[in-house]
Parts: C-alpha cells; structure tokens; sequence
C-alpha cells in the first residue's frame, strides 16, 4: 500500500491512499488519511496485523509531523479506533484553505469533516458572497464555516443531530464567526422531513447544500426519500438560486439523481458536476461521491 502514496505535500488534511475506490489489486478494503498531527487507517474487513504494523510504520517515517498512528476498524461492532505508534491523540484540530476544523478519533464512525467534499466546500466558499443559504444534513457545519466566511448574508443548518449542530458552533467559534450565530448563522435541530414550517421560516433561499446520508435506519433511506426533499424546492428556493446536490451512495449514479429533479422539480435545470480531488479515483464509473450543481429557474 505504501509504495502507491505519491504525494509530497502534506497539508493538515488530506487522503493519502483511497483502496475503496477499487482502484488497487486487493487494497479495495483500506483508505488512509493524514489529520494533522494524526495518520488514521481505516479498515472494512480484517488484515494481517504483521503487514498492518509495517505499512504504519511506513507511513510514521513518511511525515516528519507524524505523532500518532491510529486504526479504525470499520468491519467491527462501533467501529473501534485503536492507537498503533505514537501518542494517543484523541481530537486535533485540521485547517483546510485557511478554515479550521475541529476532529476527534474514536468516539463516532467519522472524525467530523469529509476529505472528498473538499472540491464541494471550496464551491460554496466561492458562490456564497450575499446569498442566504440552506445547509441540510448539515452535520459538524462545514459548509457553513465556509460559507459564512465567503461573505454569506445568512446561513440556516438543519440536521437532526444536536451533536453534530453542537460541534458545528465548534467550528463557528473555532474561525471567529461565532459573533454571527443567531442572526446570520442559524443552528435548528429538526427533522427536514418533519420540519418544512421551520425551514420555510429562514427562506427564500439563494443556494442550497443537500449532503445527505444514503441510508440511517429509521430516518433516511436516500433512494426513496430523495424525492421528499426535490418537490420543495419550489417552497424553499428563490428564482436563480443554485442547488449543490451530493449523493454518496455507491448503488446510485449520477443519472438517479438528474432523474430524480427531473421528475420531482423540472424547473431546475442542471449546470455542472463538482470534481472530486483527485486521489479520490475510482475504478467503476459513478461509484464515489456525486456533487451536482442545479439551478432554479421556474418557468412561470
């Protein structure tokens, strides 16, 4: 695995090895990431522990700045992180194009900011200048961190995670934008299902950020419950606001989702597709992350 990771500069945070894209022979079950001052391999299924030693130790002596080695096992029950070399480091903080970013190890499934949205977050940074902008499934509030210091008037985040919004005012107050919550940057902890009242209060919008989960039992189904969020752009958007819609799931293509706003509300009209960074390859066409780009322009 070692010998396929190329690069040679090490910003605060990036990918170093994406195996899931099934790009490499019989590495399909491994990413690894740098989270500045920490390298975490992840693991979907178990390996060698001898080889995964060597490749940890590798990769220690390929960044100086390296203080910790840690592995998550994802095919486990909680999916533990274990230390492997180095200090137990349990939070860092990551900067990506000058925005920091609080993340933790081994307390969730995630660390708290996805590295194959970055393409995505600089979009938005770059698009956000005055506009009122809804953040669904809005999670630690990333794009609102980027969106707010791109010159956003105002910032709504939805999600149904106190946690998650809770860690998102984190970031906020981690940039010094926290001085603009209440105002200009709204925390409601609802369910975009059940909330259309709530999430209509803040509108119209100027721009949209859609970043849902593909499946959480018992609250999102993506396949099915894509179409719920489409139909109320009409209630939500402004004429001319731009949607950015991401879709995570491996199953579903790129074509599932301009099929769904077709059908659900054609008076948006597709403009570009965000690419992702480039060590995010993929074997097999529309497998990674989808990021689409709409705008809404009704016809009457």
């Amino acid at each position: 695995m070692i010998e396929h990771i190329t690069a040679t500069d090490f910003t605060d945070c990036q990918r170093l090895f994406h195996g899931r894209g099934h790009a490499y022979a019989n590495l399909s079950h491994v990413n690894v990431d740098w989270l500045s001052p920490v390298i975490l391999i992840t693991l979907y299924q178990a390996v060698n522990e001898d080889w995964l030693l060597t490749q940890a130790q590798a990769l220690q002596a390929l960044i100086s700045e390296c203080s910790s080695v840690q592995v998550q096992r994802r095919y486990e029950k909680f999916a533990p992180t274990q230390v492997l070399l180095g200090d137990a480091i349990n939070s860092t903080i990551v900067t990506e194009n000058g925005l920091s970013y609080h993340l933790e190890f081994g307390k969730a499934q995630n660390s708290g900011l996805f590295l194959d949205m970055a393409n995505g977050r600089s979009w938005v940074n770059q698009h956000a200048a005055d506009k009122n902008v809804l953040n669904l499934f809005a999670y630690t509030c990333a794009f609102s961190v980027v969106a707010t210091a791109g010159g956003a008037s105002k910032v709504v985040n939805i999600d149904l995670s106190k946690s998650s919004l809770s860690k998102g005012r984190e970031n906020h107050q981690l940039n010094k934008l926290a001085k603009k919550e209440g105002k200009q940057v709204v925390f409601e902890g609802v369910d975009i299902f059940k909330s259309n009242s709530r999430i209509k209060k803040y509108g119209k919008y100027d721009l949209l950020i859609c970043d849902p989960p593909s499946f959480q039992k018992g609250s999102v189904n993506i396949e099915r419950d894509y179409a719920k969020i489409i139909r109320r752009f009409p209630q939500w958007m402004n004429t001319g606001a731009k949607l950015m819609l991401c879709l995570n799931s491996p199953d579903l293509d790129e074509k599932f989702l301009k099929d769904e706003v077709a059908r659900e509300c054609p008076d948006c009209v597709f403009e570009q597709r965000v690419a992702n960074p480039d060590i995010f390859k993929e074997a097999h066409v529309g497998k990674g992350l989808k990021v689409l780009v709409f705008e809404y322009r009704p016809s009457s």
